[in-house]
């Protein structure tokens, strides 16, 4: 289960995200970034688990500009990971 807090500001949309990221709720995000005219910010303190899967998911989305916010160091090595495997 995952739960999805959405708040704005002026200058940024943010994400607060809690619980575990599976491909379903990794899709489910892509549709509300893809709707978002200001910068999106992922809160991911409160992540538990996150599947395989999805780690490409949020490597491209750091490509893409999304900023990742209290994300735990095991996932910022695997996304970094993943972007290297990607080049």
């Amino acid at each position: 289960m995952l739960k999805i807090v959405r708040s704005e500001n002026p200058d940024f949309v943010l994400f607060t995200l809690s619980g575990h990221i599976d491909v379903e709720h990794a899709a489910e995000l892509q549709v509300a970034f893809d709707g978002e005219a200001l910068p999106t910010v992922l809160d991911l303190r409160e992540v538990r688990r996150v599947d395989r899967e999805v780690v490409a998911d949020l490597a491209r989305w750091s490509a893409d500009g999304i900023k990742f916010e209290n994300c735990p160091a095991y996932l910022r090595e695997w996304i970094a990971r993943t972007q290297r495997d990607r080049r």
